[in-house]
């Protein structure tokens, strides 16, 4: 069969997955709704999918794409299956900035800390910071793995000044930080989303315009240099992707823990190939649809109880990992 005709099949049947998988994840929830729901008048049945099951669906797709992307161009750069996208500290500058925003807010003006929009802030100037730091280191290291081990200092110490900040809060406060570190869609409304939405799109516009720089990286970087590609100026569009699709996401969602680093490689074999003009996409489909499925099943519980985000998809995306490392041995 034609490469290119069973590559369009494998888009067709994940495309209308990821459709069925998204219309479950409205119907299904708290409040079971007939599947007449979709298309119904009833305005109890619109206000519950137009306000919560819609946003929430949608930035599900749009969360598990953008970390699934930023996780595929992560692993190209770092030529390291088991990068991830928030190698380079992204996740850890989130996490300091909402940990001030949360554990010091006395430190903070009271307008900021009022602000609906303060953690969502917080969280994007604690990442914006710690990726302008290593943005500026990348352009004194040569190597992808010096720049890898960088991120990881900074996440490290971001991790520590988290823990300073833990130990000297009050218990309500750590709860409402530990609670955010689970992660959670549902807390993005429509006003959010006109914000988050953006962003990711011009990340993903930013990895498609390096696409071809990704396929050289892919054979080192002293043959990428051989083909012409420019390895500093693709290096900083790929942190500037990663820091918008990862940081933002991180932002309004929380961290989402193993999905960017198990579906590039859910791509990889399910399409056979590592070109990125077929695992971007392919990235894309299937991080939206395997995010949908985690969501689905934090529904499981009964009783209005639902499970953290991250403990599903810590357990999806972990065997994944596992299944990686014994096969490559």
């Amino acid at each position: 069969m034609n490469r290119t005709y069973k590559n369009g099949l494998l888009f067709t049947g994940l495309l209308i997955v990821a459709t069925i998988v998204f219309a479950c994840d409205i119907v299904f929830g708290n409040v079971r709704l007939p599947l007449s729901a979709l298309w119904s008048d009833d305005v109890l049945y619109r206000e519950i999918i137009y306000n919560f099951r819609l946003p929430k669906a949608l930035t599900a797709v749009v969360t598990g794409a953008a970390i699934s992307v930023a996780g595929l161009i992560m692993q190209t750069l770092f030529r390291n299956p088991l990068a991830g996208p928030y190698v380079l500290g992204v996740s850890s500058g989130a996490s300091l900035g909402v940990a001030v925003y949360l554990l010091a807010g006395s430190l903070l003006p009271i307008a900021f800390v009022q602000s609906g929009w303060g953690l969502v802030i917080s969280a994007v100037i604690g990442a914006v910071l710690v990726l302008l730091m290593v943005l500026g280191i990348s352009f004194r290291v040569r190597q992808a793995v010096s720049l890898l081990i960088v991120g990881i200092m900074f996440g490290q110490i971001a991790g520590s000044l988290v823990t300073i900040l833990q130990n000297n809060s009050n218990p309500d406060s750590l709860k409402l930080f530990v609670v955010w570190t689970f992660g959670s869609l549902s807390a993005v409304s429509w006003t959010y989303m006109q914000v988050l939405v953006p962003l990711v799109v011009l990340g993903l516009f930013l990895t498609f315009f390096i696409q071809k720089s990704l396929n050289g990286l892919l054979l080192g970087e002293n043959y990428a240099r051989g083909l012409g590609i420019n390895i500093g100026r693709t290096r900083l569009l790929i942190i500037i992707s990663v820091a918008l699709l990862a940081g933002t996401t991180t932002a309004f969602t929380g961290p989402i823990a193993f999905i960017g680093m198990a579906v590039p490689h859910l791509v990889r074999g399910l399409f056979r190939t590592s070109d990125h003009r077929i695992t971007i996409p392919g990235s894309i489909l299937c991080g939206a649809t395997l995010l949908l499925l985690c969501d689905l099943a934090t529904q499981l519980p009964a009783d209005g109880y639902t499970l953290p985000i991250n403990a599903i998809s810590a357990l999806v995306g972990a065997p994944i990992i596992i299944w990686i490392i014994l096969k490559n041995k």
